[in-house]
């Protein structure tokens, strides 16, 4: 696959100096570090390796990515081993997209307190699920959820919501059976957002009450207790948006659903149009409209654009992919296990573990970009230091 010709990390070598330099007191150490991994990934930096081909001797060097999970250059080889991962326990039934959207007067708190009201979501939306799910009244079955983070929307703006990707049934209360859910149809959307407002302002008004919130500039007053119930208050008569989209046509629409939701960052260096001294274009889209007239551009500051990317950086040692219910880490296998046997499915075959020769894994996987053939390390360096040796006329391969 092609380099994209502009890349975040080329706003951030060419202005993130300047930018920090200006808001110097007002960006956090883990949005420097994540500015920092970003602008130093796959560059002598971080150190790298030399390849040379065995029939043709055509030499490429090879930097080291930064596996920052904001990166926008690291996420795709991350994602493809998650999915690697997950593709075992897909069931050949539907699977529904649903999302979850915080409205945006908790959008605006959860900006200050990021950890406390994105995990409130996580907790709330899933509860809802499961809730509704298990009530005879609609499903009557216990399903699983895997659901994904997103605080951004097509503009880098902040808006939190989950997506949700969920099985179309579940196993019923006493693990008998397995629930089919109506064609087309999972859980009623309107029963789902009555729930999830309710918990979500009951968990909101919990964490108040236990001091995890903080507030600060235009809703400092939110401090106040009686303040922030009178704050909650009108969000209690409102629609809260959850929408729920048609399942997918099968087990592989949903990993190329997954592949390209669960790893996704702010921006992806594909969407770059121009970048000068002054601003970034870069493409949007307006999902409010239907058809061509949904894709536009849109031409930030520079400064403004690596705020909006900036914002984004999550919390340490956050989660953003979570699983619950069937998918629930701690019983995942014997309830995918349970689900294929009622399901009448054979289990899939476990695959052999294949002990490998250190000398039989030197050949890289990647082909010679000349000659088709095998390509062997001849040499690694460190982080900061340059290699001896150096590439051939083609030039330097960072892929």
């Amino acid at each position: 696959m092609a380099r994209p010709a502009l890349e975040v990390a080329d706003v951030f070598r060419d202005h993130g100096a300047a930018w920090r330099h200006a808001n110097r007191g007002h960006v956090s150490l883990l949005q420097l570090k994540v500015m920092s991994a970003i602008e130093n990934c796959r560059t002598a930096a971080l150190g790298g390796h030399v390849a040379r081909g065995e029939d043709c001797a055509h030499t490429t060097i090879a930097y080291n990515s930064c596996r920052n999970r904001h990166c926008p250059k690291c996420q795709g080889a991350a994602a493809r081993q998650w999915m690697a991962a997950r593709e075992a326990e897909l069931l050949p039934i539907p699977y529904f997209h649903v999302v979850f959207t915080l409205p945006s007067a908790v959008g605006d708190i959860a900006y200050q307190n990021k950890a406390v009201i994105y995990d409130l979501l996580f907790k709330a939306s899933s509860e809802t699920m499961l809730t509704i799910a298990a009530d005879p009244k609609h499903l009557g079955a216990r399903i699983g959820i895997t659901s994904v983070l997103h605080s951004w929307g097509s503009a880098m703006t902040h808006h939190p919501h989950l997506h949700m990707i969920v099985p179309g049934g579940g196993l019923s209360i006493d693990d008998s059976r397995w629930i089919s859910c109506k064609p087309n149809f999972l859980l009623p959307v309107r029963v789902l957002s009555k729930l999830f407002r309710r918990l979500m302002l009951e968990k909101l008004l919990a964490a108040h009450a236990a001091g995890r919130l903080q507030f600060f500039g235009s809703h400092a007053h939110l401090a106040d207790a009686k303040a922030f119930a009178a704050f909650l208050a009108p969000l209690g008569k409102k629609r809260w948006f959850v929408y729920a989209k048609r399942p997918f046509a099968g087990p592989k629409a949903v990993l190329a659903y997954l592949s390209r939701y669960t790893h996704r960052v702010a921006i992806s260096n594909r969407r770059l149009i121009a970048v000068d001294q002054r601003s970034v274009t870069f493409k949007v889209k307006d999902y409010r409209i239907e058809g061509p007239g949904r894709y536009t551009t849109m031409t930030l500051d520079v400064g403004e654009f690596i705020r909006r990317f900036l914002i984004h950086v999550l919390p340490k040692g956050f989660h953003r992919i979570r699983h619950y219910g069937l998918l629930a880490s701690a019983n995942r296998a014997e309830t995918i296990a349970r689900a294929r046997e009622l399901l009448g499915l054979a289990a899939p075959m476990a695959e052999k573990a294949v002990e490998i020769d250190p000398a039989a894994a030197q050949p890289l996987a990647k082909p010679c970009p000349r000659c088709g053939g095998r390509m062997f390390v001849i040499e690694t360096f460190e982080a900061g230091c340059q290699p001896h040796h150096r590439p051939t006329a083609m030039g330097f391969d960072t892929s």
